[in-house]
This record gives C-alpha cells, structure tokens and sequence, in this order.
C-alpha cells in the first residue's frame, strides 16, 4: 500500500517547512528521494503527488518540501498566503532550508536513511540544488527539471537599478493575479556571495551521477539553460523532452489522475537514472 506522512521540519528564520513523504509500507527503508520545487511552486502544486506515487510504486520513498519563505502556510498549502515571507526569501535561504531537510532525513529521526539521498531540482529548485549537491556528499544522484543556469535570470536586468533604489519590486503572478514582492536582499544575497552563488561555477564542481532534463518547449527557462549546464559539467546527462514546456506540459490545479506524457518520460528517466 502506498502511504504518505506528514512532516514539519525547522526552516531558516525560525520559519517551518512542511513536507511529506510518500512510500510503499511494504518498503519502508526504500532509497530516498528529496524534491525541491521552483519559485512561486510549492510541494503540492499540480502533479507532484502524482510523480511522488510513481516513485513510491518504483521502490523509492520520495519527500517533498515546501521552502520556509515559498509564501505558503501549514494553514495554506496551496496557497500563497504570507507574502512577507515571499517577499524576504533569498537563494542562501533556500539553502538553509534544504540543508535542513537533508539533515532531518539523514539524522535518522523519523525517516531511516542508509547511506545518502538523491535529490531532483525543478527551475529555481534546480539551481539550488546544483549549489548544494556541489557541496553535500550526502548527495548520492542529482537530477535537474528545468533548472536555470543564473540566478539572475530570474528577473529583467534592466530593473535591476530601481529594485535597488525602491528596496522592493513587484511581479505579477500570472495564475493567482497577486503582485508578488521580491525585496532587494535577494540582489544583495548575490553580490555577497558572487562564488557560491555561481551556477555554472558549482555545476563544473559536481562529482556525483547528474541527469538534466529540459523541454524544447519551455518558454519560461529556455533550453540554453540546460545547455550550459552540461557546458559546465560535461560528464552530466542531458535528456531534452520534446514538446514539453516548463513544467512539462501540467497545470495548477491538475485535475487528471495520470501524467502527462511528457512529465511521465521525466519521472521514468529519473527513476532509471537513479536505479544505475
């Protein structure tokens, strides 16, 4: 039977993480999966419980996370509901966080873990998940969804000069309609770490096993991305689905009880990966 619990993990700030963990109890100590989700994502948007079933059905246990500062609530899952915490989150916060996720995983506590974690990145989670996979041994495979290869890409560089003079600028969230707050300590968060917080730079330092997947039809973060990643570290994979956008063809909410094609081809390669 595939079950799943429910977890609150300490995050950065003081700030929890929720996050979940779906297994087959007929296989409770299965190799671990961590899931970090992208901006303006969280741990229940569209499919995800849907790929964390598949992973659970293919001797994996796979817990997904909720970053402390995504703006979602233990009330509002779904929702994003503290847009002060939004608007404060930065890329060493996310870090944090999931440092803190792979350290609640491996200490034992409440989830056995043997010998490491893999770890799969999606978007902004997937430059995150470079970054630490670079510097966490614990890390056993890394795959990347639709991971971006700048952090700076994430915004239009020409309103780089009034962010800083404001403090603060919005952006319209297209699928909710709510401006969303991104304060200038994500600028500065950059210029204080110009290395660590270097993609590309971390993406050349991974040893472990990489697969990068990235639809040729992603408009949000185009397929150079993934190209320079594999740039920078010629020993990771690349798969490139094709027709598949940003987040490989789903919607929030998905309403469908199977995958789609393309975000299947995308669990059954990690699953395949991550069994080598």
């Amino acid at each position: 039977m595939i079950l799943t619990e429910q977890y609150t993990i300490p995050g950065a700030k003081g700030r929890p993480i929720t996050a979940d963990l779906t297994y087959d109890d007929l296989d409770p100590k299965a190799p671990l999966v961590i899931f970090a989700h992208g901006i303006r994502g969280f741990k229940d948007w569209g499919a995800h419980h849907l790929v964390a079933r598949r992973f659970a059905e293919n001797g994996f246990r796979y817990l997904k996370f909720n970053f402390s500062h995504n703006g979602t609530t233990p009330e509002h899952l779904t929702e994003f509901a503290d847009l002060i915490a939004f608007g404060d989150n930065t890329f060493s916060i996310e870090l944090d966080d999931l440092n803190n996720v792979i350290d609640f995983a491996c200490s034992g506590a409440a989830i056995p873990v043997a010998d490491g974690v893999f770890l799969i990145g999606h978007s902004l989670g997937g430059g995150v998940s470079i970054v630490k996979t670079a510097e966490d041994n614990r890390i056993k495979n890394l795959a990347t969804l639709a991971a971006i290869a700048h952090f700076d890409k994430l915004w239009p560089k020409q309103i780089e000069d009034q962010w800083r003079l404001q403090g603060v600028i919005y952006m319209k969230n297209a699928r909710t309609g709510q401006d969303m707050p991104y304060r200038v300590t994500m600028l500065e968060d950059l210029d204080k770490n110009p290395v660590r917080l270097n993609i590309q730079h971390r993406a050349a330092e991974i040893t472990q096993p990489w697969l990068i997947i990235h639809g040729d039809a992603d408009a949000s973060v185009p397929l150079k991305h993934a190209e320079l990643l594999k740039a920078a570290n010629p020993n990771a994979e690349l798969l490139v689905i094709h027709g598949a956008d940003h987040v490989f063809n789903v919607s929030q909410p998905y309403l469908k009880d199977v995958l789609t094609l393309q975000l299947k081809q995308v669990a059954d390669a990690v699953i395949t990966f991550f069994r080598q």
